[in-house]
């Protein structure tokens, strides 16, 4: 499994943005992929340990713990990433 997380805050445009972009890769990925990529969202706005680390960053996209990205999510490179940390992603 992998875990996809999006971490932004109510009333942000660019969170918005973001969220569609995740929305529409997870759904165009190869089906044995997507059902193994698991979204969540956390916002800043909720959670003091996460408003102190990414306030000034958001939205912010991490894969598995990792960071992905930040302000802007490109498409591609957000498909490209699902893709390779899938074990069977690389042949899809």
């Amino acid at each position: 499994m992998t875990t996809l997380t999006l971490i932004g805050k109510p009333d942000c445009h660019l969170c918005d943005v973001a969220e569609q972009i995740v929305e529409t890769v997870v759904a165009d990925l190869p089906a044995r992929v997507a059902e193994r990529v698991d979204i969540e969202q956390a916002s800043i706005a909720d959670n003091p340990a996460l408003h102190a680390v990414w306030w000034e960053k958001i939205p912010v996209v991490l894969i598995d713990g990792e960071l992905h990205a930040h302000w802007r999510v490109s498409a591609d490179r957000l498909r490209a990433a699902l893709i390779a940390a899938d074990p069977e992603g690389a042949s899809a």
